[in-house]
C-alpha cells in the first residue's frame, strides 16, 4: 500500500488546470500547421495564422488561450494500491481547482446552481471522473471544457438497425447544424455503447486522445477517417467563415451495450481543446 497526502494531489491540480489553459497541446498545434496545407481559402489559411500566433503568444506570455477558461473536467486512474491521507479526495481535487484558476488569474465560468446561477468565484466545482484501477498510482487528467463547444453537443439513442450508417450521419449532422459556434476547426469525441451516460463520457474522454493517433480497432479506425473527411465537404471552415478544414480529427472511443440500443454521444470541442495530465 502506498501513501499519497492530498497536498500533493492538490499542487499537480493546480498546475494542470493553469498549464492547460496556458500552453496548447503539440499535437493540436501541429494540427494547425499541418492544416495549412490543405486549406484552400485565404479566409481560412489566415485564420488558422492567427490561431498559431494565438497559441504562441499564450504560451510566451504564459496567459490563457481563450478567454473561456472553461468548466474543469477532471478524469482521475486511481491505484488500487494507493491510500489517500490528510483530508477528502474530492474536496482536494476542487481545492486544487480552485488555487490554480485564482494563482493563473484564469476566468471564473461556473454557477452554483443551473436555476439560480450565482457564480461560486472559484470555477469550482470541477465535474470529476473515478477510474479504479491495478497499481499503487494516481493519474490525473484535466480538460477545461469551454461551453461554446459543449453547447453544440448532442445524445442519440440509436436504434441497433441504424447500424453504422446511422452513427457516421448522427456525427456528421450534429457538426454541421454547430456551423461556427463551436470556433471551429474542432475536434470531435464520439462514444459509442454502454448507456446514455457511458456514451457521454467516453465522449468526453475521446477528447483526451492525441489528433495524430487514430483508434487501434481497424473498424473504427475507418468510421474515423470517413467522418473526417465528410466533416471537411461541409465547407464550414476555420471560425465557420468557410474553407476546407472543418475539423482536426474524429476521436471515436466504444464500450460493450445491450442488445436492444446504440447509444452514441458527440461531444464537439473548440480549436483550443485544452488538457493536460500527470501521474503521481
Amino acid at each position: 500500500m502506498r501513501t499519497i497526502h492530498i497536498g500533493e494531489i492538490i499542487k499537480t491540480v493546480e498546475k494542470l488546470c493553469i498549464h492547460s489553459n496556458y500552453y496548447l497541446n503539440q499535437d493540436i498545434l501541429e494540427g494547425f500547421k499541418n492544416s495549412l496545407d490543405v486549406e484552400k481559402s485565404q479566409t481560412g489559411i489566415d485564420i488558422l495564422k492567427k490561431l498559431i500566433e494565438n497559441a504562441n503568444l499564450a504560451r510566451e506570455k504564459e496567459m490563457a488561450i481563450c478567454q473561456d477558461t472553461g468548466m474543469a473536467v477532471v478524469f482521475l486512474d486511481i491505484g488500487q494500491d494507493v491510500h489517500i491521507v490528510g483530508g477528502n479526495l474530492e474536496d482536494g481535487i476542487n481545492e486544487g481547482v480552485r488555487r490554480g484558476y485564482e494563482k493563473g488569474f484564469l476566468r471564473k465560468s461556473v454557477v452554483k446552481d443551473p436555476i439560480n446561477r450565482i457564480n461560486t468565484n472559484d470555477n469550482t466545482p470541477a465535474v470529476i471522473h473515478y477510474n479504479i484501477v491495478e497499481g499503487d498510482k494516481i493519474k490525473i487528467s484535466i480538460a477545461p471544457k469551454g461551453f461554446g463547444s459543449e453547447n453544440m453537443s448532442r445524445l442519440k439513442m440509436l436504434k441497433p438497425s441504424d447500424g453504422e450508417e446511422g452513427i457516421k450521419k448522427f456525427i456528421i449532422d450534429t457538426v454541421d447544424k454547430a456551423g461556427p459556434n463551436p470556433c471551429p476547426p474542432v475536434i470531435v469525441g464520439v462514444g459509442i455503447g454502454g448507456t446514455m451516460e457511458k456514451a457521454a463520457i467516453l465522449a468526453k474522454k475521446a477528447l483526451l486522445r492525441p489528433i495524430n493517433k487514430r483508434s487501434q480497432l481497424e473498424h473504427i479506425r475507418e468510421i474515423e477517417e470517413e467522418v473526417l473527411e465528410k466533416i471537411n465537404l461541409l465547407g464550414i471552415g476555420p471560425s465557420g467563415l468557410g474553407g476546407t478544414v472543418t475539423a482536426l480529427a474524429v476521436n471515436i472511443e466504444v464500450f460493450s451495450t445491450h442488445i436492444a440500443g446504440l447509444p452514441v454521444a458527440v461531444n464537439i470541442s473548440c480549436h483550443a481543446t485544452r488538457h493536460g495530465e500527470a501521474v503521481i
